[in-house]
């Protein structure tokens, strides 16, 4: 699929928000999941630089613009749904603002 046909086929959320899952393009590992709305991802397909929109703070957020723990596009992907993006990345640093290598760090035991 073309880049630039990619948010209008999104079926994005009443919010106009897709949930967006970033995954190590190298690893596989999967590092988070955060938000994006159409600003957010026509941002990062044109710049490469990984922009989410905060749903706290109602705005574009450039992942590692204040920490240098940046995250640059390598691949998107949409599911079959089409309302959820997979963004393989190249992940400088810890991706978890608590410095964790991935969020997904809290195991619960089955």
């Amino acid at each position: 699929m073309n880049q630039s046909v990619l948010p209008d086929r999104i079926k994005w959320n009443d919010r106009g928000l897709i949930p967006a899952i970033a995954q190590d393009g190298d690893t596989g590992e999967v590092l988070m999941l955060a938000w994006m709305n159409r600003e957010a991802l026509e941002k990062t397909l044109a710049t490469r630089d990984v922009t989410y929109y905060s749903r706290s703070r109602q705005c574009l957020w450039t992942k590692g613009e204040t920490s240098g723990n940046c995250q640059r596009l390598v691949s998107i992907f949409l599911d079959c749904d089409m309302d959820t993006v997979l963004l393989k990345v190249k992940q400088t640093g810890p991706a978890c603002h608590t410095g964790k290598r991935t969020c997904f760090f809290n195991e619960i035991e089955v």
